[in-house]
Formats: C-alpha cells, sequence, structure tokens
C-alpha cells in the first residue's frame, strides 16, 4: 500500500475516533440536560456521515480483495465503537464517583 494510501486511511481513522466521540458527547450532553447548539450537534452528525463516506469510497476504489475490504470497514467501526465505548464508561465513572463517595474518596472532597 503506497504511503498516500496509508496517510488517508490513518486520518480517516483520527477523524473519525474525533467525531464519534464528540457526538456522543453532546448527545450525552443533550440527555443531561446540558446546553448543546444545534449547529454544533448537526456538525457532529455530519462529520460522522462525511467520515464513513469517505471510508467507503476509499474502500470501493481501493485495490483490495473483498475480504480486506471488509476486515478495513470493521476494524474502523470497532475502532469508533471502542473509543465511544471508553469514553462513555469514563464518564459514567466519574459521574458515579461524585454521586457516591466511597471510603476513599471521602477525604478528598472534604
Amino acid at each position: 500500500m503506497p504511503h498516500s494510501e496509508k496517510g488517508y486511511y490513518f486520518i480517516l481513522l483520527m477523524y473519525g475516533l474525533f467525531s464519534a466521540v464528540s457526538l456522543q458527547k453532546t448527545v450525552r450532553d443533550k440527555l443531561e440536560g446540558l446546553a448543546v447548539t444545534g449547529i454544533y450537534y448537526g456538525l457532529c452528525w455530519l462529520s460522522v456521515a462525511l467520515v464513513l463516506l469517505l471510508l467507503l469510497i476509499g474502500l470501493w476504489n481501493a485495490e483490495f480483495s473483498y475480504a480486506e475490504k471488509g476486515f478495513y470497514a470493521m476494524a474502523f467501526l470497532l475502532a469508533l465503537f471502542g473509543a465511544v465505548a471508553v469514553q462513555k464508561n469514563v464518564r459514567d465513572v466519574l459521574l458515579s464517583e461524585r454521586r457516591n463517595p466511597g471510603p476513599g474518596n471521602a477525604d478528598e472532597n472534604s
């Protein structure tokens, strides 16, 4: 695979991870009643859709076998899912610790 193609997929991965985590955060913020502008919320959805479209176009034009294309697509989607899951779990743990400080956290919060 040429370096330019590797760079294309790397940039797509970084952009995809950022856009997916950003979308998850804005959705969560809206559910928790925090202020989220409609423009930013729409841009997050647009970014996720755009990165998926760019991945689809890149894999469509790549000279890979169908198995390789499927592998790269699934790896990309699982990376996005993993980033969102980690961000969600970290936020849930922090929220839980704020609501129910444990014995070790009681001295730190005083």
